[in-house]
């Protein structure tokens, strides 16, 4: 087995990476894989979904991009699970996010923390900003796989068009070799009373097969996933009964997958 490193990625907020990110680590590790979440949104909502209290800079993400860490990451447990670790966003990711602009390597400088100073986790999943800054560059530069939430919504499957095409070219611009795998779209907050929401979602198919792009299984809009986000829960844990739980379980497989494969 090998570490898989996925970057979810989107060009517009509110789409549910966040609730993807977590509901996903929550899964993989309940398949007895380690699993770490880094928080790269200045917005630091993952702090909100695992129900941890706000850090400070020197223990966060912030800290993993300075120009002199050693390789001493803050990770925090999530949700008392042994298998789940956080490493928490802070506003100031966004000065970090224009310092990496300027500085030699800047675009690779997540890549190059992991690789000289390691994760020991099977899976590392890098939550993004919604903006296609030099954060999600450096995510890219990160990831070997990226997962692509799309609310159905017209803006943000035109959107995800033009994300796939930003990853294709920013991939080829910094050369990266290999370049990450992207491993589908996620259909989210899917709502089948909405009229809009069906439209929408019948052609999905067809725009992801001309992007050649694998289409997942929608998550279905909820609000117990706010509801659980409000008490700094996966759903799993807030109702594990719940049908949205089996909602994350086809990519959940993949990655295992992945995992197993590498």
């Amino acid at each position: 087995m090998a570490q898989v490193v996925i970057a979810v990625l989107a060009n517009a907020g509110g789409v549910g990476k966040s609730t993807l990110s977590v509901h996903l680590a929550y899964e993989v590790s309940k398949r007895k894989h380690k699993v770490a979440l880094l928080d790269l949104d200045p917005q630091r909502s993952l702090d909100v979904f695992c129900g941890l209290e706000a850090a400070e800079a020197e223990n966060t993400m912030v800290k993993v991009l300075a120009k002199d860490f050693k390789g001493d990451w803050v990770l925090e447990s999530a949700w008392d699970e042994a298998r789940i670790e956080v490493c928490q966003g802070h506003p100031l990711l966004a000065d970090t996010g224009n310092d990496l602009v300027i500085r030699k390597r800047g675009e690779y400088t997540l890549a190059d923390r992991l690789h000289k100073y390691p994760l020991h986790h099977d899976l590392v999943i890098i939550d993004c900003p919604a903006t296609l800054g030099m954060l999600n560059v450096n995510a890219l530069a990160a990831a070997t796989h990226l997962l692509v939430p799309i609310q159905l919504e017209m803006k943000a499957i035109s959107g995800a068009a033009e994300l796939v095409e930003w990853c294709i070219n920013t991939s080829e611009e910094l050369q990266l070799d290999p370049k990450p795998s992207i491993m589908g779209f996620v259909p989210s907050m899917y709502d089948e009373a909405i009229a809009m929401h069906r439209q929408y979602y019948s052609q999905l198919p067809a725009i992801a097969e001309q992007l050649n792009v694998k289409l997942y299984p929608k998550i279905r809009s909820s609000n117990e996933f706010k509801n659980a986000s409000a008490h700094g829960l996966p759903l799993h844990k807030y109702r594990n009964k719940h049908p949205a739980c089996k909602d994350f379980k086809q990519i959940a497989d993949d990655v295992v997958e992945l995992i197993k494969s590498k």
